[in-house]
Order: structure tokens, then sequence, then C-alpha cells
């Protein structure tokens, strides 16, 4: 009771250390979708890494199972998005879209109802062109009535690519879809997928709450590595209700070592992309299951502040040594210290390469090892980082009078509801 009391004793002064860039933010922010959606990044999982085409209801209900049978469902995973190859090669007699009966014989309402009785949301896929990338009926010029359709079914969650269309530019398709969306009176959570083509960053944040800024990833180091730096480029555009994303996570899907699939969580996290799960959640390893369900590193990309982290410093050999940071509420600093290169390495990080001034003052939380570095620093440190792989911190300045059990205590609250 002791403790409670006085980490409550602490709320004002958590208030008063909020960040300043926030101020910074309510003036400068880019207009962003005002539907109510995606104040932090959306969290969940898609079919499509895994399981491409070879998807079907029995799989998505096993899924939500395991959503919550796992404690993802608890952290926040709450999007179960059906990709692409759900529906009839054609349109129904009306015009209709319609699920393939050999494969989600149910129909899609049903299955949404399912999922909804689990505590989670529904989302789905279409195509701002003539078909699909998989060439079933894509929602080009029948924008209105499939909206109608998915609000009929119950759809929280719509990815909307971009193949085969009319060569026209996508800032002119997606307002399109975006406004037959908000016709129908449902939150639906509207996903850009363009693949970077027209940089959405520059257009889209009045028009979706998501938007791809890269090509497809593939689970290898180096298709995760390209994509990170792609996306890095547009962090100033990302913030509540409409964030930049850099494509799904491949953490478990088995094409990268556990330390690169740690690095793949810690930068996607910092990056404050959409953390939607690609891997088979009904048979994954207890490695794949720790690292997604890190709920300090979840914390970082659901923290309230919304800036995006980005990479700051490239330094060692042929600088492969980056230092990723970003703000975060309560004047803390995510920082991930990644090594790129093939070799252990031992890497410095300054106070100046993450915008702190060199006296000050800070206590280190460990996110991975789950811990606080005993003492406080100044100036800099310097951290062991396996090759390939990632270590994540978060800074704390101001807080180095306070015994070590309140600043756990006061830790701990912040993602407690996580």
């Amino acid at each position: 009771m002791a403790m409670a009391a006085m980490v409550w004793a602490l709320a004002p002064l958590v208030i008063l250390l909020i960040h300043p860039a926030v101020c910074s933010r309510l003036i400068l922010s880019p207009l962003t979708l005002h539907n109510g959606l995606g104040k932090t990044p959306p969290m969940g999982w898609n079919s499509w890494n895994h399981f491409g085409c070879n998807i079907d209801e029995l799989t998505v209900k096993e899924t939500a199972e395991a959503l919550v049978s796992t404690g993802l469902a608890a952290l926040g995973y709450n999007y179960l998005n059906v990709d692409d190859c759900w529906a009839e090669m054609k349109r129904g007699s009306e015009g209709e879209l319609t699920a393939r009966a050999a494969t989600f014989p149910s129909g899609i309402k049903a299955l949404a109802d399912f999922v909804h009785e689990k505590g989670l949301k529904f989302g789905i896929y279409s195509d701002a062109g003539y078909f699909t990338c998989e060439k079933q009926p894509g929602s080009l010029g029948y924008e209105e009535q499939d909206a109608e359709t998915f609000a009929s079914w119950g759809i929280d969650y719509l990815k909307y690519d971009n193949c085969y269309t009319d060569g026209s530019k996508p800032e002119l398709r997606y307002p399109i879809m975006q406004e037959a969306l908000a016709k129908t009176g449902r939150k639906i959570f509207f996903s850009i997928c363009e693949w970077g083509v027209d940089d959405p960053a520059e257009w889209a944040p009045d028009v979706g709450n998501s938007w791809r800024t890269t090509g497809d990833i593939t689970d290898t180091w180096k298709s995760m590595t390209t994509i990170a730096d792609l996306n890095d480029r547009w962090a100033s555009f990302a913030g509540p209700g409409g964030w930049n994303d850099p494509d799904m996570l491949e953490v478990g899907n088995g094409g990268m070592t556990i330390d690169e699939y740690r690095s793949h969580f810690s930068i996607w996290a910092l990056m404050k992309a959409p953390l939607i799960l690609g891997c088979d959640l009904r048979d994954m390893s207890n490695d794949t299951l720790e690292i997604i369900t890190n709920k300090e590193v979840i914390s970082v990309n659901q923290d309230s502040l919304g800036i995006q982290g980005r990479k700051v410093c490239k330094k060692g050999p042929e600088e492969c040594h980056e230092i990723w940071a970003g703000p975060l509420s309560l004047k803390r600093t995510a920082v991930v210290i990644w090594n790129r290169c093939e070799g252990d390495a031992d890497i410095e990080v300054s106070w100046q390469e993450i915008s702190l001034h060199p006296s000050t003052r800070v206590t280190i939380r460990d996110l991975w090892k789950h811990e606080y570095w005993s003492g406080v620093y100044n100036e800099s440190i310097v951290v062991s980082v396996a090759p390939h792989g990632a270590e994540m911190f978060i800074l704390s300045p101001g807080w180095s009078s306070l015994p070590k059990q309140v600043l756990a205590a006061v830790f701990d609250t912040m993602f407690a509801s996580q």
C-alpha cells in the first residue's frame, strides 16, 4: 500500500514530465484522418506472410483462438485480418462480393461474428483496382457497394491494395474508398497499400490510418533491413491517427535467426510501425512467443506521444553500427543499438547522438533483459551487441534521485494495461 501511495503521489510529477515535443506535434503534426482510429499503431495478425492463398475459415478461427489463448490479444494484438484469396473469382448477380464457398463456407459475416465473440476485431482485404493481386474482384468502380458490404459484415479493418488499376494515380483512387467507408457510419481502419509508389506519406495522412511506404517484405535479413531504411525516410509524417507502414512482421516464419527477428521487432516497434504478426500463431516456438510478447518493447510502439523513432547515427566498419532513437512521453528516450555487421561489437552511444545534453543524468532500462542498469549515467554508454542483433533501452532523465523500487513501479504502470 505504501508503494502504491508513493506511485500515485508521483502523478503530478509525471504530468510535468511530459515531453516538450508534445507541444510541437500539436502545432506541426500533419493533417490526419479524423475517424477516431489509429491513435496508436494497430496490432494484430494478417494471413498473407505465412499462408498466402492457402487460407480458410478453420485456420482463421483457430488463429482467433490462438490470439486469445497465448495472451497476445491481452497485449493489444486485436485485429485479425484475412488478406487476399477470400472471395469468389466473380461477383454475384447483383455485383456483390461473395466469400469463396470452398474455403469460407459460412461466409464472412459469420466468421466476423465468431472473431468478435472472442473479443477481437476482424479485417479484410480488397484492391483499388479491377482485380486484387491474386485476381479476385477488386473494388475499383464498386467502392460504395463494397464499403456497404464490408460494414454489413462487421468489418473493422480494410487493407486496400494497388494491383490491376486503371492507370490513374493512387491519390485519386484511394480517397474514393475512404469516403465510401465513412458514409457507412462504421469505424473501419483504412490501411493503404500502394507500396510507396507515389510517396503516400505526403498525401495519405488525411486519407488512411496507415500507408505502406515500401514494397512487400520477405522473410530475409536483406529485405527487412532494406525496408527499415526506406521507411525511415518518412518518419516526420507519422503520428496519432496515421502511421507509416513498412509491411507486416515476419517474426517466427523461419527465414531469419532469433537475433535478426529480435532486431526486426525492436526496429518496427521504435518506428511506430503497425505490429501485424504474420506467422502461424497455432505453432510458435518459445523464442518467437518471447519476442512478440515483450510488453516493454510493445510499450514503446504504443507510447501516447506517437513520434516515430529514426536512425540517428551510423558508425563502425562500413557504417554497419547504427543508433536509432526517438522521444517518448515523460521526457524519456527510446534507443535501439543495432549491429548490422557480421561480428560482435561494442557500440558507443553519445548523448549528443540521441539529442540529449551531455550533462543529462539518466536511468537506463534494458527492454530485453527487463532490468535497470545500476546507477545513473551521462555523456555516453557502451553496449555489446551480437552480429545482426539489437539491444533496446529506455533512458529516463530526472528520476535518478528516486528509489529504484519506485522507478520500477512507475515504469510498470506505463504498460500494465497493454
